[in-house]
C-alpha cells in the first residue's frame, strides 16, 4: 500500500486473506469436473479485484486456442458476467477481448518476456503487444477520469515511452519492491540459456497457424513451465518467435529460436515447433483485439 501511494504501482500476488474461499472453490471445481463453468470463473477472478479495493477494473480476456476461453463467444460470455459482477458491486468494469490464436509478442519464457517487456518501455515494442497494451492503458486512463478519447489516450501512452517516462517509472517500482534495477539498465546481465537452436521453415509461404498453446507446451517441456508440482522453473529457457502470422518466410529462413539448457531436450522440441508452423501460400489477417464489453 505505501508502494502504490508513493510509487504508483505495486505487483502482488494472491495471499490467504485476499478471497480465501477462492482456493476451496477451485479445489471444488477440479473435483466436480466444473474448470469451465463461466459462473465459478467469473466469481473467482472478481472476487480477487473486489477484495483488493479496485474502483475501476480494466480486464484482458484472452481467447482462442492459448486461452482458457477458446472462442469468442465464450468469452463474450465470461466478460458479460463479470461486468455484471463489478456492477453489482459498484465497480466501473470494461473486459477487452483479445487474440489468443498465437503467442503475444515473440518471447515465450520467463527472462525471456521479461527482457522483451524492458525492450517495449524502451521503444522497441512489438505490433501485437502495442495494440493490446495501450488498449488496456487507454480504457484504464478512461475509468480514471484522464482522457475519454481512447485514441488520445493511446498517444498519451506512446509519448511516456518515448519520452522514457515510463521505463523510470518502472525502475522507481521495481527498486521499490526490492529488485535489482541493473538488470533493467543492462540488459547484457541477464543469464542465457547453454543452447540456442534455430528452427529453419521447410518451405516458402506465409505462416497461416502458430498454435498459441502448442508453443507453450514446447516452452513447459524445455523447463518455463511445471509439469508436476514439485517441478523446479528454469527461468532462461523458452522460445524466441522470428515469424508469425500472416509474414512472409522464405525456404531456408529462421522461424524461430529454441532456448534450452539441455541438449536433447532442445532439440526434440526444436522438431516438435517446426511442426507447429503451418505454411500456407495466401497471406492471413488477423485481429489482436476482438472485443471491447
Amino acid at each position: 500500500m505505501q508502494n502504490v501511494k508513493k510509487v504508483g504501482i505495486s505487483l502482488i500476488g494472491q495471499t490467504l486473506n485476499l478471497a480465501p474461499a477462492d482456493k476451496k472453490l477451485y479445489a471444488l471445481r477440479d473435483t466436480i469436473s466444473c474448470t469451465e463453468s463461466i459462473p465459478l470463473i467469473s466469481s473467482s477472478i472478481m472476487s480477487k479485484k473486489i477484495a483488493a479495493g479496485a474502483s475501476k477494473i480494466v480486464l484482458d480476456v484472452t481467447c482462442g486456442n492459448g486461452a482458457f476461453m477458446k472462442n469468442k463467444d465464450q468469452a463474450i460470455e465470461l466478460a458479460n458476467m463479470m461486468k455484471k459482477i463489478g456492477e453489482l458491486a459498484q465497480k466501473e468494469t470494461v473486459c477487452v477481448i483479445t487474440n489468443m490464436n498465437e503467442p503475444l509478442g515473440r518471447a515465450v519464457g520467463n527472462s525471456l518476456e521479461v527482457i522483451e517487456a524492458i525492450k517495449a518501455l524502451q521503444g522497441e515494442i512489438e505490433e501485437d503487444v502495442k495494440e493490446v497494451v495501450f488498449t488496456l492503458g487507454a480504457y484504464m486512463l478512461k475509468l480514471a477520469g484522464k482522457g475519454e478519447n481512447i485514441e488520445e489516450n493511446k498517444q498519451k501512452i506512446e509519448e511516456q515511452i518515448k519520452n522514457k517516462k515510463a521505463f523510470e517509472k518502472c525502475k522507481e517500482w521495481v527498486q521499490a519492491q526490492g529488485g535489482n534495477i541493473s538488470y533493467l539498465e543492462n540488459l547484457g546481465k541477464w543469464e542465457k540459456a547453454k543452447y540456442i537452436l534455430p528452427v529453419i521453415a521447410q518451405k516458402e509461404g506465409y505462416v497461416v497457424n502458430l498454435d498459441a498453446q502448442k508453443v507453450g507446451e514446447i516452452s513447459m517441456r524445455l523447463g518455463a513451465g511445471r509439469i508436476k508440482k514439485e517441478d523446479i522453473i528454469d527461468p532462461v529457457v523458452g522460445v524466441i518467435l522470428e515469424k508469425k502470422i500472416g509474414d512472409k518466410v522464405e525456404k531456408g529462413q529462421i522461424l524461430s529460436y529454441i532456448y534450452a539448457n539441455h541438449e536433447e531436450v532442445g532439440k526434440q522440441e526444436q522438431l516438435k515447433l517446426q511442426q507447429v508452423y503451418e505454411i500456407g501460400e495466401e497471406k492471413i489477417e488477423k485481429s489482436n483485439i476482438l472485443a471491447i464489453i
